[in-house]
């Protein structure tokens, strides 16, 4: 008797443990998801005019929707949204501009049941340039190949005739042939709607026939209010939009999405179904914590090598799964070139000699990150086919091809077996080298004016403009990142055996953007900065001298007109875009404006019934997040499982 006593008892301690683990998955909200980034919000949740910064741009994608174009990462390039445009017809005239002309659809609705209509994206575009924008501190997007682009910003036409308005669902964009050719042509297409009733109420797009303008103009004081205002303006908190979620709150850490009821769903007709998101800030340290204890849900762009591997070991177990895909971006220290000491090309040429790039990189990203010598990211599609990591996109000839065809084959395939970044220069730890540079560039001074001693002073100096100046440099990054420490270790000691004073201060990271997008004084000369590139890249507008969007102010033209040369490829010619892409990697190394440190791989930590999240370098978590499912995985699949991993944070 005592055996059947004993199993009942066993059963019925079995049966309270299924009973509580069943409550337990019964209390968890499979409804709400809570992602967790180490990059803090700046809050720009309409535009990037003022500023970029990843945290923000995820918000962004999940709100926004309806863009004209999306990339296939399949592919490799732009193609139009067939959720969003049901018809296009491309043109060229006498003079060689190209007209896209579209047709939306009916059926696209913003959150608050106000249809789209062709007039939301003239909107757009007439308020990425306009006037108003620089005076309330944005930058204007460069949309210098709109056909009479320049007419209109200089005020030389009240209409911008590149734009046209032929009715509620169609209208035009042309392009000004001498923009043309331009590799990623279609991405000049890149366009999201955005509400003028909301943002400009009164204003009204309309087009008499030579182009779009608004009626009346727009005022920068009512713009303070509607698109700047801390509680309620449309950059930080807009109302009203067109994306799979619409925004519920933001307090500056923390922002709450709901799905949009109106929205139609994306290329592939999906719509999400987790009903609410939350995306917080969080520290790396409190990462694997946060995960395991289910605080936060998804983890996305964990660089950390300390939380990536805690939180391996953590999915290790079957729970946790993790997803791993490599950057299109890079870290990297940003001159400022306006100021004095680093204006010079020798000095900068210095200071990057004085890195130790291999030690900074093992300490900051261990095993998860390579360093990088140009102006890349490992998951760009150029950098994996110079590599060798991504075929190269030749077809190979039909079985029984003739011997001209078989030729033809194999000089296209040489040709670009011999693209190589070989020729790049590469700046490796050589003080001796560093201090060559700087005494044929004249810094032989002492803080008196006197012959530099090495074994007495502390600082290299020269006469500049009739002043003495110091190499007596400051080096800003974000206190959010925990770089610090690392920088003085391998660069700044390293430099002060070279001569060299660095001081490596800390801001918030709102601050050290402000400074970098020269939004307020700058008052350093290096900024420690990490960003991931967009699709279209096309660095032209970030090196052109004395442009808006030239960060590091280089003025070099040979730089901006390879940049030029790059973007200037027939967007069918590939082989021509990388030997491009490659002599711009040469000169932005030999002139310096920054120096790469380093990219790597992402990590997206998430449970395991977070399913269907195809998250890759070509697709964001927020947009990945649509098409996922979020709930209890059947107690076969769970058993089945044996191993982790499907195989800016801004670090």
């Amino acid at each position: 008797m005592k055996m059947p006593r004993l199993l009942a008892l066993l059963l019925v301690l079995l049966m309270l443990t299924v009973s509580a683990a069943a409550e337990e998955t019964a209390e968890k909200d499979y409804t709400h998801l809570t992602v967790g980034n180490t990059t803090p919000f700046e809050g720009n949740f309409f535009t990037p005019m003022w500023g970029n910064i990843t945290s923000d741009l995820d918000v962004r994608l999940l709100i926004h929707g309806y863009n004209l174009i999306e990339w296939n990462s399949e592919a490799g390039t732009f193609m139009i949204d067939p959720s969003v445009v049901s018809g296009m017809v491309v043109t060229e005239n006498a003079a060689g501009d190209h007209t896209y002309t579209l047709a939306i659809y009916s059926d696209l609705y913003y959150s608050d049941g106000t249809r789209v209509t062709a007039r939301d994206y003239a909107f757009s575009i007439l308020l990425s340039l306009a006037p108003q924008i620089r005076e309330l501190g944005g930058k204007n997007r460069p949309l210098e190949y709109l056909l009479g682009y320049q007419d209109y910003v200089s005020g030389r036409t009240p209409y911008l005739s590149g734009v046209r308005v032929l009715s509620d669902l169609q209208f035009s964009v042309t392009i000004n042939h001498e923009y043309l050719p331009f590799f990623y042509e279609l991405g000049w297409l890149d366009c999201t709607p955005c509400p003028a009733s909301v943002i400009a109420p009164g204003c009204t797009v309309r087009d008499d026939g030579n182009g779009v303008y608004l009626t009346p103009g727009l005022s920068a004081e009512a713009l303070r209010t509607t698109l700047l205002d801390a509680g309620s303006g449309y950059l930080s908190h807009p109302s009203v939009t067109s994306g799979p979620y619409r925004l519920i709150s933001y307090d500056g850490k923390k922002a709450e999405m709901e799905i949009n009821p109106r929205y139609k769903g994306n290329s592939k007709g999906i719509r999400p179904s987790i009903e609410t998101i939350t995306v917080e800030t969080v520290t790396s340290e409190e990462m694997p914590e946060l995960l395991e204890e289910g605080k936060v849900s998804l983890l996305n762009k964990c660089v950390s090598p300390e939380a990536v591997q805690k939180m391996t070991e953590l999915a290790s177990h079957g729970a946790i799964v993790s997803s791993t895909y490599p950057r299109t971006g890079c870290a990297f220290l940003a001159f400022c070139c306006e100021r004095d000491a680093v204006a010079s090309l020798p000095v900068r040429q210095a200071i990057a000699y004085c890195l130790d790039k291999p030690g900074y990189v093992a300490d900051t990203a261990g095993n998860y990150g390579l360093r990088v010598d140009g102006y890349y990211g490992l998951g760009q599609w150029m950098v994996q086919i110079v590599n060798g990591t991504l075929a190269y996109p030749v077809a190979e000839p039909a079985d029984g091809a003739d011997a001209a065809a078989q030729a033809a084959y194999a000089d296209e395939m040489a040709a670009w077996q011999r693209l190589t970044l070989s020729d790049v220069p590469v700046y490796d730890l050589n003080l001796e080298e560093a201090k060559r540079y700087l005494e044929n560039d004249g810094w032989t001074l002492n803080r008196d004016g006197q012959t530099y001693d090495a074994a007495r002073d502390d600082v290299r100096c020269k006469q500049i403009g009739g002043k003495l100046v110091a190499l007596d440099l400051t080096l800003l990054c974000p206190e959010e990142n925990g770089q610090a420490g690392a920088l003085k270790a391998h660069l700044a000691d390293n430099l002060a055996k070279a001569g060299i004073c660095l001081t490596v201060e800390t801001a918030p990271m709102e601050q050290v953007l402000s400074r970098y997008y020269n939004r307020e004084a700058r008052g350093c000369d290096l900024i420690y900065m990490a960003s991931n590139f967009d699709g279209v890249f096309d660095p032209s507008a970030a090196f052109e001298p004395g442009g808006a969007h030239n960060a590091t102010r280089i003025e070099d033209r040979p730089l901006y007109e390879a940049a030029l040369n790059m973007r200037r490829t027939a967007p069918d010619d590939l082989l021509g875009y990388v030997t491009g892409w490659i002599s711009f990697q040469k000169r932005f190394q030999q002139t310096v404006p920054m120096i790469p440190l380093y990219s790597g791989v992402y990590f997206d930590f998430y449970p395991r019934e977070l399913q269907n999240y195809d998250v890759s370098a070509g697709l964001s978590w927020s947009q990945a997040i649509v098409s996922a499912t979020y709930a209890p995985v059947p107690e076969e699949a769970a058993d089945g499982e044996t191993a982790a991993g499907e195989s800016f944070t801004e670090n």
